[in-house]
């Protein structure tokens, strides 16, 4: 009977070190899966923050150089015209281009969601084995 109660409690220590094992397995690989969309995550905000310094100095010096050479062209005939036309447009697209960054910001994809889904997914197998 000895036999038994030792064997029974041998195989639930190898259970339970099974178990451990598993859980142990599932959170290194959800922690992984989080690094890397932390990495990701920087990756493309450092790209975009670089892309988008890049282009606005780009288009700040186009600009300025183009208002200046629209207005000496016209600067005997309508030079204060063309640079109220030009203010304005450079206000519109200035807001505008606010109003789409406002928009991107407010829809940005959720953080994390592959992680998020595959811990639901862990859930959700969990919940159907008890």
């Amino acid at each position: 009977m000895t036999e038994k109660t030792s064997g029974g409690n041998r195989g639930l220590l190898d259970s339970l070190t099974v178990l451990a094992a598993t859980l142990v397995a599932i959170a290194h690989t959800r922690l992984a899966l989080l690094s890397s969309d932390l990495e990701e995550d920087r990756e493309r905000l450092l790209s975009l923050l670089v892309l988008t310094l890049v282009g606005l100095f780009c288009l700040g010096v186009g600009a300025v150089l183009g208002t200046i050479l629209l207005v000496i062209l016209f600067w005997d005939t309508q030079r204060i015209l063309v640079l109220g036309v030009l203010a304005g447009a450079f206000l519109a697209v200035g807001v505008s281009v606010w109003l789409l960054a406002m928009h991107k910001i407010r829809t940005k994809p959720r953080m994390f969601s592959a992680s998020l889904s595959e811990l639901s997914k862990d859930r959700q197998s969990l919940d159907s084995r008890i």
